[in-house]
C-alpha cells in the first residue's frame, strides 16, 4: 500500500483575493486604476497592508515599512485603510462560497479553504467549481481572485499561488508528492522565516530533503510541528476544513535580517503582526484578551511578556497599545533583537452585536 492511498480523496479548493485592499481601492477610485499604490500609512512609522500589481513591480509589498516603499518607488501612491469597505465586500465574497459548500474555514479576509467533495450544487469537478466561484466573485464585486485545487488544505494553499493574479492551479493527487519535493522549504506555507533558517542549518533546502528525515528527526527538532512536516514532506495533510472554529490562538512572527537594537524599529516590525493577527480575529468573528509578545534575542535566548485584560479587546488601536506597553520596557535590550512575535489568546467567538472596531485610517 502505498503512502497516498490511506487518505481518502477531497476537494479542497483555496480561495485567495488578488492584492485585495488595494484592488478595491482601486475599483472605488478610478484615478487609482493601473497605477502603482499602497493601502497603509505613508507617516515614519506606517506599514504597507497592501500593494497592487503595478507597486509590486517596484519590489513594493505588504508588510513592507513605508518609508522602505517610498525608497524603492518614490511616486508610489498611499491610500487610507477601509476596513469597513474590505469587511463589507469579505461578507459579500462569503456569500458567494455559501452557495457552494457550508463547509468555508476563513483565514482572513481575503482567504479561505473550501471543501467541496460534496457540495450543494452537485457539481462533480472541483476545478469547475473554482472557476464557477471566481466568475461569482468578479461578477458581485468586481474583483479578481485567484484558486489553488487539490486534495489537502496545504497543496490547495500552494496551488492558488501559481497563477496568480487572476487564475488558478490543480495539484493532482498523482502529482502532489512530487510538486513537493521539488518546493524549496522556505516556499511551504506554514514554515516562517525562523523555521526555515532552522530547516537550512540542519540540511534540509528542499521537499526532499524533508522527506528524506525521520519522524523521531523531524519531532526532536521541529515539536509538535514535526508530524506535520512529516506528512506534508509526502504531500499527505489530513487537516479537514473547520467552520466557525474557534483556535486556542493565533499568533505571527518575524525573523529580521538585522538584528534590532532600538524601539522605533522593533515596533515598526511589529506592525505588520498586529494588522496579521487581529485582521485574522476580524474575519472569523472572534476577540482575544491575552496578548503575548515574544523576543528573541541574537543568542538565540528568548522572553515572553503576557497581559490578559478583563473583555475582548475590542479595537485594534487597544491592541496596539499593549504591545507598546510590553515592548517598551525591553529597551535598550541586553543585546540585539533577532526576532519578534505576537501571539493572542483566550479567544471567545464574539457575541451579535459586538463586532470590534476598526481603525478606518493610520
Amino acid at each position: 500500500m502505498n503512502e497516498m492511498s490511506a487518505t481518502p480523496i477531497r476537494k479542497i479548493v483555496h480561495i485567495d483575493m488578488d492584492a485585495f485592499y488595494a484592488s478595491v481601492e482601486q475599483r472605488d477610485n478610478r484615478d487609482l486604476r493601473d497605477k502603482p499604490i499602497a493601502v497603509g500609512g505613508s507617516a515614519a512609522r506606517g506599514v504597507v497592508a497592501a500593494a497592487s500589481y503595478e507597486a509590486r513591480v517596484y519590489g513594493v509589498h505588504s508588510a513592507m515599512p513605508s518609508v522602505t516603499a517610498k525608497r524603492k518607488y518614490p511616486d508610489l501612491i498611499f491610500v487610507p485603510p477601509r476596513f469597513d469597505v474590505y469587511k463589507a465586500v469579505s461578507q459579500q465574497i462569503r456569500e458567494i462560497f455559501a452557495e457552494y459548500t457550508p463547509l468555508i474555514e476563513p483565514l482572513s479576509l481575503d482567504e479561505a479553504y473550501l471543501d467541496v467533495t460534496d457540495n450543494l450544487k452537485g457539481m462533480e469537478i472541483a476545478t469547475e467549481i473554482a472557476t464557477e466561484i471566481r466568475a461569482r466573485i468578479k461578477q458581485v464585486t468586481g474583483l479578481n481572485a485567484s484558486a489553488g485545487i487539490s486534495y489537502n488544505k496545504f497543496l490547495a494553499k500552494m496551488a492558488s499561488d501559481l497563477n496568480k493574479p487572476n487564475g488558478q492551479a490543480v495539484i493532482t493527487p498523482k502529482n502532489g508528492p512530487a510538486f513537493v519535493e521539488a518546493l524549496p522549504v522556505k516556499k511551504f506555507h506554514g514554515v516562517g522565516p525562523a523555521t526555515a533558517e532552522k530547516m537550512h542549518r540542519l540540511g534540509i533546502d528542499t521537499g526532499a530533503d524533508l522527506k528524506g528525515k525521520t519522524l523521531e528527526f523531524l519531532v526532536e527538532h521541529f515539536g509538535k510541528s514535526g508530524p506535520y512536516f512529516h506528512g506534508i514532506a509526502r504531500g499527505i495533510d489530513e487537516r479537514q476544513v473547520k467552520p466557525d472554529r474557534v483556535r486556542k490562538s493565533v499568533g505571527a512572527e518575524d525573523t529580521f535580517s538585522k538584528d534590532l537594537h532600538a524601539y522605533e524599529p522593533a515596533r515598526e516590525g511589529l506592525q505588520p503582526l498586529i494588522e496579521k493577527v487581529w485582521g485574522y480575529c476580524e474575519a472569523n468573528g472572534i476577540g482575544a484578551k491575552t496578548v503575548t509578545l515574544k523576543i528573541k534575542y541574537a543568542d538565540f535566548n528568548q522572553i515572553t511578556r503576557s497581559r490578559t485584560v478583563p473583555g475582548l479587546l475590542p479595537a485594534i488601536t487597544d491592541l496596539e497599545e499593549i504591545i507598546s506597553l510590553l515592548l517598551a520596557p525591553i529597551f535598550p535590550p541586553p543585546k540585539g533583537i533577532r526576532l519578534l512575535g505576537i501571539t493572542l489568546s483566550s479567544l471567545e467567538r464574539r457575541a451579535p452585536g459586538t463586532e470590534p472596531q476598526l481603525r478606518l485610517a493610520f
